[in-house]
């Protein structure tokens, strides 16, 4: 009888990580504005969010085909996510011609500029030759 509760205890803690985990991924894919950054905090929601859900609903359940399904969409989830989350990302990347500046590059550029050496700006030099 004690098992059973302990089963439901743990089952529970599963369900509520796992749906805390996918508001999160709601408010981090509405806050941030580069989509990479979008594309991570969705990519959290769908691996831990789902494992904590479907971990919690086999607790739930006991062991059973049910349980082995849903084991079985967890590895489906896990192998799918990840790939589709890169192809997203290499295509922002193809298409995002801002994205490989950063801050960094701009102040030491800057720096260098202030020093007497010449900038890739002014020695005519394309992005692509860089």
């Amino acid at each position: 009888m004690a098992w059973q509760w302990y089963r439901f205890g743990a089952a529970s803690l599963c369900l509520v990580t796992g749906i805390v985990f996918m508001i999160l991924a709601v408010f981090g894919v509405n806050r941030f504005h580069k989509a990479l950054n979008r594309m991570h905090a969705a990519a959290m929601g769908d691996t831990l969010g789902i494992l904590f859900v479907f971990l919690g609903l086999i607790l739930v359940r006991g062991i059973s085909f049910d349980s082995l399904k849903l084991f079985l969409v967890i590895l489906f989830f896990w192998m799918a996510s990840p790939v589709s989350g890169h192809m997203v990302s290499r295509l922002e990347a193809m298409t995002d011609e801002e994205l490989g500046e950063l801050l960094v590059i701009r102040r030491s550029r800057r720096i260098k500029a202030k020093e007497g050496e010449d900038s890739p700006e002014d020695r005519g030099e394309s992005q692509a030759e860089r």
